[in-house]
């Protein structure tokens, strides 16, 4: 029905899938997809999220999430990730500008 996918380094995904039930009901999967170092594959973590668990799963992941950048590491950049990931994409997409012939 819906999926997005968060790019998280050189090994780690994560998607967001909203599915639909045989009652034409919905609910949401949290996928963590990491490559393996040593071997071939991919290792998969799923959370299956249902609508009456979204406000409540919301609210203590925000929680969550504000204690530790408020609480527990406040002097830490938390952007710096998306801005490294920003310089990669656009290095990415100079390079495949370069494969393609296109010239900047």
């Amino acid at each position: 029905m819906y999926s997005i996918k968060l790019d998280a380094g050189k090994r780690r995904n994560y998607f967001f899938d909203v599915k639909k039930t045989k009652s034409d009901d919905f609910y949401v999967t949290i996928t963590e997809a990491t490559k393996k170092i040593n071997s071939v594959g991919t290792e998969r973590h799923t959370i299956l999220l249902y609508k009456e668990d979204f406000n409540r799963f919301l609210e203590k992941m925000t929680e969550t999430i504000n204690h530790v950048k408020n609480e527990l590491m406040p002097d830490y950049d938390y952007d710096l990730y998306a801005k490294r990931q920003e310089e990669w994409e656009a290095s990415q997409a100079l390079k495949e500008g370069e494969d393609d012939g296109i010239s900047w």
